[in-house]
């Protein structure tokens, strides 16, 4: 089970292309407000249904934990105490996290990236505390996923498939969605 958050003013791509791929692939996903409301406001006016709100979950049964970028959507997780403290679970029972553009700078904060290698939306990068900053498209160290922006929703969301151990299907679906004949 993946669980990615939701915050008004999220990237809309950030979240639609990779819960798309790993939906694609057959993996459990769900979209989970952190905003109280099952509605959320994307960073381009999108009202998004969410499947559950946060105080719905149960940070244990996920496998992975997905944090959509956009402003001021990263910033709205960054402040919500509450994913904070399931995000500081997940990450002691050593399970993988995610995050892309700005959204790293929710693992930076919480000085969860201390010697790994991560990568964020170019400006960010002194948000994110203790880790080596590599400007790749996708980066991937330790229990940790970072991707750099819109750009990289694509490649994000097969690398997420792969982490979570269907790389058969993760490459299938870069051909059948075109991306390989698009972008290799």
């Amino acid at each position: 089970m993946i669980y990615f958050f939701l915050a008004t003013g999220f990237e809309d791509i950030e979240m639609i292309a990779p819960l798309d791929i790993v939906r694609r692939a057959g993996i459990e996903a769900r979209t989970v407000s952190i905003t109280g409301e099952k509605v959320v406001t994307s960073a381009h006016g999108v009202g998004f249904l969410a499947d559950a709100l946060l105080e719905e979950i149960d940070f244990s049964k996920a496998d992975m934990l997905v944090l959509p970028g956009g402003l001021p959507g990263a910033a709205n997780l960054d402040a919500c105490q509450p994913l904070c403290d399931g995000i500081m679970k997940h990450f002691r029972a050593g399970k993988k996290l995610a995050a892309i553009c700005a959204a790293p700078m929710v693992y930076g904060h919480l000085g969860i990236l201390d010697g790994l290698k991560a990568t964020c939306y170019p400006g960010f990068e002194t948000e994110l505390a203790g880790a080596e900053y590599t400007a790749a498209v996708c980066q991937q160290d330790g229990q940790f996923i970072t991707a750099c922006g819109p750009g990289a929703a694509m490649e994000f969301g097969y690398t997420i498939t792969e982490a979570m151990g269907k790389t058969v299907e993760a490459a299938g679906l870069r051909e059948g969605m075109m991306y390989n004949k698009l972008f290799r």
